[in-house]
């Protein structure tokens, strides 16, 4: 089955200018055969009349949670949240129209908008007291609970702290109610995970599948796939034939038990998940090591103290991370890691390169996620390493900047989100979203990136202007470069001959109008594999 598309204004992503744009393609079953001018398209079964409307290639978000995206988007959004009045306010209604809910779960919530940054389980108690909530904050290195959640999880005055996390207390040491880090998950979210069944967790990839679908994403990067989000992404497969709506990529979680046998078993089993390469629609293709925190929260790992005279150290200390990379390295599995501090990022190069020594002269591309703050010739170490700089847009919106450059409180704040450095560097630069942290929508996560105004709050101005990037560039490191960042670049991610037929058509010519287009602009239908997977209601 041949599809001819003609009269478009198709965007093809080609790095050299004079390839990047195109009128007409042909979709050949699952790939495309011809890219050009509508007079040089050959005939086909069915002719598309895109009638001047725009087609970008898929976007692949090349970082990603999907089955927490999945829960999130049910649960009770508290971004927009700016104080505990409204935090409350919120959680009392959310109760209200659902009386028989066991716990209640809320997601999103900013620092900032809690007197003194400082949540405590009393000021939930006070507008949900009777079963237990779990408010995950915007970052989701931090989950704040009521006191019947601290009585669920069995946390008192003598729970100890869990490596690489803290549980907050008070003066006489009782636990007030916010969980840092490690504790948010070995407590909190492991709770989660043990009382959600199997049909919810289906349940939440049926709704994030068709949340990406409908803003054009065409392949998603997981990084922090476990047992769970295995099971629940191979039974969506399974309800589909073997496959799956989008291609998933994804990354194994790594957790620091303390113990080095215990932490190289867990690469070992992601060697043996991505030996299983028969499908391009799941497959594991690396592992991912959360180095530190946030800087919202004060846990990212820094050269130089916080604002407030306090530092963090890393999750992963060099005396357990070095040997963990290296074992994947040799398993030639893809290194991920979570480095958002510069001191995180400097002792994940190194283990990088100390992997290289180990292991030998060998094709790799390694990536290090977020880099929020990074020394200066950091992007330049990368690119002489061939190391990714996987970063994401939306986390630099000026909405939610405030508590980020307080914290820092110095000319650090004056090099946030950089993306221009690597660029100029050569460092391989991929977009996405980490969803659930931001908003999902690709066209949004466009409009921070190109413009560094706010895709929350258009009240907000612009911060560090001078690091918006022009559209190609930004849609490129959505597409092209966010596939090429997990070894695709040979096949997807551009609209090119002999590449998949995974393409997106927009009803707005967003490279004519004006920037607040991206923020009102509909995907029209989204195309997997040669077949439409989503089309927009008329």
């Amino acid at each position: 089955m041949t599809t001819r598309y003609i009269n478009g204004r198709v965007f093809t992503a080609d790095i050299d200018p004079d390839g990047a744009w195109a009128e007409a393609f042909v979709v050949d079953g699952e790939t495309i055969a011809f890219v050009g001018s509508t007079a040089d398209a050959p005939e086909a079964d069915e002719t598309v009349d895109l009638d001047g409307r725009l087609v970008l290639p898929g976007f692949t978000d090349a970082h990603t949670h999907l089955l927490m995206a999945g829960s999130a988007l049910g649960q009770v959004p508290l971004t927009a949240a700016r104080s505990l009045d409204e935090i409350q306010a919120l959680l009392r209604e959310a109760r209200e129209a659902n009386p028989d809910a066991v716990a209640l779960r809320g997601r999103g919530w900013l620092f900032d908008s809690v007197p003194g940054g400082a949540p405590t389980a009393a000021m939930i108690d006070q507008a949900v007291a009777d079963i237990p909530v779990y408010l995950d904050a915007n970052d989701y290195h931090s989950c704040w609970v009521n006191t019947a959640a601290l009585a669920e999880l069995g946390i008192t005055r003598d729970t100890a702290d869990p490596i690489g996390g803290r549980i907050a207390r008070d003066a006489e040491g009782e636990p007030t109610g916010l969980l840092f880090e490690t504790a948010a998950t070995q407590y909190a979210w492991a709770h989660n995970d043990a009382t959600t069944t199997d049909s919810d967790r289906d349940a939440d990839v049926e709704r994030v599948l068709d949340a990406y679908l409908a803003t054009g994403v065409t392949g998603a990067i997981d990084m922090a796939f476990d047992e769970y989000g295995l099971a629940a992404l191979r039974r969506a497969q399974e309800r589909r034939g073997g496959e799956l709506p989008i291609r998933v990529a994804a990354h194994w979680i790594i957790v620091n038990t303390g113990d080095e046998d215990a932490n190289l078993a867990q690469v070992s089993r992601a060697a043996e998940l991505a030996r299983d390469d028969s499908s391009h629609w799941l497959r594991v293709v690396g592992i991912k090591l959360v180095l530190d925190g946030v800087i919202d929260a004060c846990t990212a790992a820094m050269r130089h103290p916080y604002a407030d005279g306090t530092n963090a150290e890393p999750i992963w200390p060099v005396v357990h991370l070095n040997p963990v990379v290296a074992a994947a390295d040799a398993a030639g599995l893809q290194v991920a890691q979570h480095a958002i501090g510069d001191y995180a990022s400097e002792i994940a190069l190194d283990a990088i390169e100390q992997a290289i020594a180990v292991n030998g002269d060998r094709p790799r591309r390694h990536r290090i996620e977020h880099l929020e703050y990074a020394a200066p010739g950091t992007a330049e170490r990368m690119a002489r390493l061939g190391v990714t700089a996987s970063m994401q847009p939306v986390h630099s919106d000026p909405a939610i900047f405030a508590n980020w450059a307080e914290m820092l409180g110095d000319d650090r704040v004056d090099r946030a989100f950089p993306w221009p450095e690597y660029e100029d560097a050569g460092t391989l630069l991929a977009f996405s979203t980490d969803a659930p942290t931001a908003p999902h929508e690709a066209l949004a996560n466009m409009y921070v990136a190109t413009t560094r105004a706010s895709a929350l709050d258009r009240s907000v101005e612009a911060i560090h202007p001078q690091f918006a990037l022009p559209l190609a560039a930004a849609i490129g490191h959505a597409t092209r470069d966010a596939a090429a960042s997990v070894g695709d670049g040979d096949w997807r991610g551009r609209i090119a001959p002999g590449f998949a037929a995974d393409f997106a058509v927009i009803d707005t010519d967003l490279f004519r109008e004006e920037p607040s287009s991206l923020l009102e602009a509909r995907v029209v239908e989204t195309v997997v594999a040669g077949r439409s997977r989503y089309r927009a209601e008329p």
